[in-house]
């Protein structure tokens, strides 16, 4: 493969989904003690989340816990339960354009704004005859990192 014009920084979030978005938030949050941070709702992905936080700083993690808005139309936010992993990137765009030309599929809808505000995309679980590579049965998020996460992350690698 050519040289990937850019870097993976870090997870950024994972999204757990389930039928009762209430019974995911007395788990994570009230037992395991993430913080909760705020709700978005999506007619169009058919969700309705709370994002909720572990970690401080660029650092931080977002658990976002989603019920879908009607259980019987897709996507299906609560199947699998975990619905899908995002990654920092540091150039989104770049790294959008270089995966399409090695072949990834993605999902519709290309780069747009997500819930938490940073511009996103989405790597399909699976691959097709136009795009043969998938992301081996997992939908992964793809988010363009502010310039703070990248700096931190830089300034993480440089020391070490």
């Amino acid at each position: 493969m050519s040289q990937r014009p850019f870097k993976v920084l870090g997870v950024q979030q994972i999204a757990v989904g389930g039928l009762d978005k209430s019974a995911l938030r007395e788990f994570w949050v009230d037992v395991l003690g993430l913080t909760y941070s705020s709700s978005y709702q999506s007619e169009s992905e058919n969700v309705d989340e709370d994002i909720c936080e572990a970690g401080h700083g660029p650092f931080k993690v977002e658990v976002d816990l989603m019920q879908p808005l009607d259980p019987e139309k897709r996507p299906k936010v609560h199947e699998p339960a975990l619905n899908h992993i995002g990654l920092w990137i540091d150039h989104l765009a770049a790294a959008v354009d270089w995966l399409e030309q090695q072949g990834v599929r993605f999902t519709p809808g290309g780069i747009r704004k997500g819930a938490a505000g940073f511009d996103v995309c989405f790597i399909h679980p699976k691959g097709n005859a136009e795009s043969p590579i998938g992301a081996q049965g997992v939908l992964l998020e793809l988010v363009q990192a502010p310039q703070a996460v990248i700096d931190a992350f830089a300034q993480v690698e440089a020391s070490a």
